[in-house]
């Protein structure tokens, strides 16, 4: 009959354990997969305390428990880390836009410079995740762009969880309530305010070129890079519409490239009301023709372009924003609050809400997927809108009223 295995405090070792030269304790297992596993720790049990130097971790008699309880709850064990996680989750994705993957490819240099990226996921807890988190605001980055590296992470390690690698997804969990949101909201322009914009624009020497460019932003609701996608042959005159079909964007590389709507939904015919007709006229009229009409992925005629002949992008709209808020600012006392392309899509978005249009016809305008996101721009409206809706409601009724009366 074999001796059975004892420390060197001679305590039994059981089944799979050992002690190495070091004094250091292993376990040896072969997983669900056939694959042989190991996991050490310098205490066999919880009673032992740690050598001075040595790295603390649960004792080996406490790491096997859970690994037991893991195997019960048909968990696979895995050696992976978050950094190794992520990238297996980008490869399900496919299809996405040159933004969405430079957007996976900062998550990925974010994730193996931290600690946090090394981590293997099946050791990754709810607190671990939420401390991750408030490490980067507390470095400086902003709600929004850990509000989207979490939009990664979590995703992925709800991959692992379906997968069976880890008993629960550590970042299922409301952001708001473990950061500060600092981001700004973005707030419509009141009517008032949209018509000194506008008046402005309209007046200025430099930047009256772009009013009816503006104009249709404020009165349309497109998305800017919709909105640079245009060209002459999408503007029906005779049908009174204009097409919607793709985006112009342009990558970090300065590649211009055409790509599908944001949505399925985004891809629409719009119609024209006699402003905006009388804009795209203008723009048409003005517009000067090019040596080489410049063509993007077999599309020409866009509606403006650069001092270069390169049709003009989303960033050019948002520099010509900007300054025309600081020229505005610098010479009136009352400030203009600050008015970007996508306000001009909330403002449209919140007057259309207010002029008593249906949820149902402003989701098809604005080109929506989710009606869930156009209703919440009728929960922005307030006591103003409420008191002007009542009181419409009272007009009609008293003359409803009269003619009863007169009948």
């Amino acid at each position: 009959m074999s001796e059975k295995r004892r420390d060197n405090k001679g305590r039994l070792l059981k089944t799979g354990e050992h002690q190495e030269k070091d004094g250091r304790y292993s376990y040896r297992y072969t997983d669900s997969m056939g694959k042989r596993r190991i996991i050490r720790s310098w205490r066999l049990t919880n009673a032992d305390t740690t050598p001075p130097g040595k790295k603390a971790t649960p004792s080996l008699r406490a790491q096997e428990q859970e690994l037991q309880v893991q195997i019960c709850k048909g968990i696979i064990p895995t050696e992976i880390t978050v950094c190794q996680l992520v990238e297996r989750y980008i490869t399900t994705k496919t299809g996405v836009t040159h933004n969405t993957k430079a957007g996976y490819k900062t998550v990925q240099n974010i994730l193996e410079k931290e600690e946090f990226g090394h981590k293997q996921i099946d050791k990754v807890k709810f607190s671990d995740a939420k401390i991750f988190l408030i490490k980067l605001q507390e470095n400086g980055r902003s709600y929004s762009a850990i509000h989207s590296i979490r939009g990664v992470l979590r995703p992925a390690f709800q991959m692992a969880f379906e997968d069976e690698e880890i008993g629960y997804n550590p970042f299922n969990f409301e952001l708001a309530k473990v950061l500060i949101n600092d981001s700004v909201q973005r707030e419509a322009l009141k009517p008032r305010e949209q018509r000194l914009f506008l008046n402005f624009v309209k007046e200025d020497r430099h930047f009256s070129k772009y009013y009816d460019g503006i104009s249709i932003l404020f009165k349309t609701g497109l998305r800017i890079s919709e909105f640079c996608g245009l060209t002459v042959h999408d503007i029906n005159f005779d049908e009174h519409t204009f097409s919607v079909n793709n985006q112009l964007q342009r990558t970090r590389k300065g590649e211009y490239i055409i790509v599908p709507t944001k949505t399925s939904a985004g891809k629409r015919v719009l119609p024209m009301t006699k402003e905006v007709e009388e804009h795209f006229r203008n723009i048409i009229k003005e517009r000067e023709k090019p040596r080489i009409e410049p063509m993007i992925d077999g599309k020409r005629g866009f509606l403006y372009l650069d001092k270069n002949g390169n049709p003009s992008v989303g960033l050019h709209w948002a520099h010509y924003f900007k300054h025309i808020c600081q020229k505005y600012n610098s010479i009136y006392k009352v400030q203009m609050p600050t008015v970007t392309p996508h306000i001009c899509r909330h403002t449209y978005c919140s007057n259309m809400a207010r002029s008593g249009i249906s949820a149902k016809t402003l989701q098809y305008l604005m080109g929506h997927s989710d009606i869930s996101v156009t209703l919440n721009v009728y929960t922005h409206l307030g006591l103003e809108d409420a008191q002007q809706e009542l009181k419409q409601l009272e007009k009609r009724a008293n003359s409803q009223t009269s003619k009863v009366v007169n009948f």
